[in-house]
């Protein structure tokens, strides 16, 4: 792959100490907040990194895993960054601070095609954290750092792994590699994936794609919010929503409510205040939602479940115990500030 000299001149600049990269540090997304490691998170990764469910996958974990190792880690991660070869970062919830796992792209002046690797703890795996972690890192390797190319490496039965790399648009690249993995201690064969500056662009628009949802807080006497529960067969079944839908070509957001309210609750708001609250903003991984939401206090009819959902009438104190999709508690502040007077 040719180097250009603009792509010469950005990966130079880059690898000063005072490159670009430190100047978009943390990456904050969604739910997670990508930030370099410090010494005081080594005794939190240990167990994380350290899980056999981790280290067996990951070629450079050893297991056991031990403080001292994690520790020069987390010194080689610094000399990466200040070096300006590579970010290495530990993925953090948003919410609370909690680490969740790790993530690093490395690089070099010379060619303009990064690594990268990331993992994520075993009881966090399976809730989206690793593609969203994935594509934060993407946007820094081919924005602020100019790379044309993102390559990794996977073992062939590793399935969860390898539907990440899907979902951020990597592909097979034909390459095979016999790798050390410490935590088996024996060479495995790996899979190489790849990711070209041009698919990602292409995803990117892809998953750029507008989709207007809207959404209502229905309040009892009580103060209590309306959470409903998505029926199996659904999308990300069993989590727990705000009611509402999609917002149908040549309709209104307010007519949209109207309707789903209806065909969802058997309710009748019609002549009820639509007030919109705030809304949330979240990128899917097919497409980019926008969804307003509106408080509602009163409405005609009683509330009956039409889809087979289950449903609660929530303190909004205790909002956060319902497990939701990403996309619905950035709106629980305003609710609370709203209700917790």
């Amino acid at each position: 792959m040719p180097i250009t000299e603009a792509d010469g001149r950005r990966l130079a600049d880059l690898l000063a100490p005072e490159g670009g990269c430190e100047a978009v540090l943390p990456l904050v997304t969604d739910r997670l907040v990508l930030r370099p490691p410090e010494p005081a998170d080594a005794p939190a990764l240990v167990p994380l990194a350290g899980a056999w469910e981790v280290a067996r996958s990951a070629a450079s974990i050893p297991h056991p895993l031990d403080e001292a190792a994690v520790r020069r880690w987390i010194a080689e991660a610094a000399t990466h960054r200040t070096a300006g070869g590579g970010v290495v970062l530990v993925v953090t919830d948003r919410a609370d601070g909690a680490i969740l796992g790790a993530i690093d792209l490395i690089w070099t002046a010379r060619w303009p095609v990064g690594d990268v690797g990331c993992w994520i703890a075993p009881d966090r795996q399976g809730q989206g954290y690793a593609t969203e972690a994935l594509r934060a890192m993407l946007d820094l390797g081919f924005g602020a750092v100019g790379l044309q190319a993102i390559q990794t490496d996977v073992l062939p039965d590793n399935a969860p792994s390898r539907r990440v790399l899907d979902r951020c648009a990597f592909t097979p690249d034909g390459r095979r590699a016999s790798l050390r993995v410490l935590a088996l201690d024996d060479d495995r064969e790996h899979l190489g994936y790849a990711l070209t500056r041009a698919a990602w662009e292409a995803d990117r628009a892809a998953r750029s794609r507008l989709v207007l949802v809207v959404a209502a807080a229905l309040i009892d006497v009580d103060g209590r919010v309306l959470l409903t529960r998505r029926p199996e067969g659904k999308a990300m079944a069993g989590l727990w929503e705000f009611p509402g839908g999609k917002v149908n070509d040549g309709e209104t957001p307010e007519h949209a409510l109207v309707r789903e309210l209806h065909e969802e609750l058997g309710i009748d708001v019609r002549g009820s205040c639509l007030a919109p609250l705030t809304f949330a903003s979240h990128a899917y991984a097919d497409f980019h939602l926008l969804m307003p939401l509106f408080v509602l206090r009163s409405w005609r009819g009683r509330i009956a479940p039409r889809e087979g959902q289950q449903t609660a009438w929530v303190r909004a104190a205790r909002l956060r115990d319902y497990p939701m999709p990403p996309a619905d508690p950035p709106l629980i502040p305003a609710l609370q500030d709203l209700l917790l007077i």
